[in-house]
């Protein structure tokens, strides 16, 4: 296990942060079951992403790299074909196992997937009880709850489904198998969550229909690739973003990132925070929120006297990568901030409420939770000590976030989990140390 130490200090400068994983999983994904042949440029190279690419190449899908330039050679909808070995590891991506069970929910053969002692405590039963329903036959641990999963796919029949959590993995689990089914499928969401995937798959000639909170797909499919560029990923940028604005004498710019208007909450969180936050699209039509590819463009930020505010359930959806460093924010903005309905963030990689406020309270801040809401009252002045990662990525860029206000030397313990969504994390950290 690996260990850094940060210190207070500033950032400054101009940065292209790594490509969007969300975006860069149903790339593969999505391009291996188009007829053709597809070239991702700027494709994540994380861990979490590794899992699908390795994934793919073993279901018989032929992808190579020429200068981070992938050429996936698509099998369409039923070219894939039982993994050699068996078993398909996953390591500690979530999003390639729901995802890939959503794919595999179709196909003629059984596959067992596994992952790592994390991944397999996080519960799966929200996207296998709809995959059931659809007609594929999945067993796990406690009634298919928990990995490793063994699933035999087939003919499929549609549904529309009435998702209890807004969740974009459940969301496109469903989509991609309702590509396989006979008629329309529907899924319904009790709050917008991101909408990568319908977007991609409407680009690759799916028959896609977006109504408010529900989304539908006529199978069965036949899906045309077509070449992609992965913009970078704003959950990374809300890192740099919230230590900019809590570091005096800070002000950076970040280039070509995502601003997918379902993935901008964190922005608009900012400035209601009174952040000094701006930015601005690549091409103007890009604001239009039924521009159908995914938009990008740049964000500016400076340092700001922030203020607390309350974070409503119907917000989290959209904003549940980004709430953990949001929290460290809330603990430098004058007043009482309240994030209410955060269950959600307890079945991530670690339980990222507790995480989050073990750590912090360590640090010297006012912070507590009442169940599954979250009070902070600052500005606090953070003390340097020795924090936990408890395994789980964003719990460690956070606290190394929180590290550039305090006073003393703050060691981060266990880091390893970065490299899972952002290996350059901290050597991007440190290039913006002024």
């Amino acid at each position: 296990m690996s260990n850094i130490t940060v210190e207070s200090n500033r950032l400054q400068g101009t940065v292209i942060l790594p490509p969007d994983k969300s975006i860069s999983h149903r790339a593969i994904i999505i391009s291996s079951l188009g007829q053709n042949k597809v070239q991702i440029r700027n494709l994540s190279l994380c861990e979490d992403c590794l899992s699908t690419l390795e994934a793919f190449k073993n279901f018989g899908v032929t992808i190579s790299e020429d200068n981070n330039s992938f050429t996936i050679e698509g099998k369409g909808m039923d070219g894939l074909r039982k993994a050699p070995k068996g078993e398909i590891y996953l390591g500690n991506s979530g999003t390639s196992m729901r995802l890939i069970l959503g794919v595999l929910a179709g196909q003629k053969f059984s596959s067992r997937l596994s992952a790592d002692a994390s991944l397999s405590r996080r519960p799966m039963k929200r996207v296998t009880q709809p995959l059931s329903l659809m007609g594929a036959k999945i067993t796990g641990k406690q009634g298919g709850e928990f990995a490793p999963l063994t699933i035999q796919g087939g003919k499929l029949s549609p549904i529309n489904y009435k998702a209890p959590v807004a969740s974009a993995q459940v969301k496109s689990a469903i989509l991609l198998a309702g590509l396989y089914a006979e008629g329309t499928t529907t899924v319904q969401e009790p709050a917008k969550s991101r909408d990568h995937t319908e977007r991609m798959l409407k680009n690759f000639g799916a028959d896609i229909s977006v109504r408010g909170l529900s989304v539908s797909v006529t199978g069965r499919a036949s899906l045309v690739g077509r070449d992609l560029e992965v913009p970078g990923d704003i959950s990374a940028a809300s890192f740099f973003l919230v230590g900019t604005c809590i570091s005096k004498g800070s002000e950076i710019t970040i280039e070509s990132v995502g601003l997918n208007p379902t993935r901008t909450a964190c922005l608009k969180v900012l400035k209601q925070m009174g952040a000094a936050v701006s930015w601005e699209y690549q091409d103007a039509r890009m604001a239009d929120k039924d521009y159908d590819d995914e938009a990008r463009g740049e964000i500016t930020a400076k340092y700001s006297q922030l203020k607390a505010i309350t974070i409503k359930p119907d917000q989290i959806p959209s904003l549940i990568d980004e709430l953990p460093i949001l929290i460290v924010a809330a603990t430098q903005a004058e007043g009482q901030t309240k994030i209410c309905g955060a269950g959600e963030l307890r079945v991530k990689e670690t339980d990222r409420i507790s995480s989050m406020v073990s750590n912090l309270v360590k640090m010297g801040a006012d912070i507590r939770s009442e169940e599954n809401d979250i009070i902070i009252r600052g500005p606090s002045k953070l003390l340097g000590t020795t924090v936990e990662s408890f395994g789980d990525h964003r719990t460690a860029m956070s606290m190394a976030i929180a590290g550039l206000v305090t006073s003393g030397r703050t060691t981060i313990k266990d880091i390893d989990c970065v490299n899972t969504s952002f290996p350059e994390f901290f050597e991007t950290l440190s290039r913006l140390k002024s």
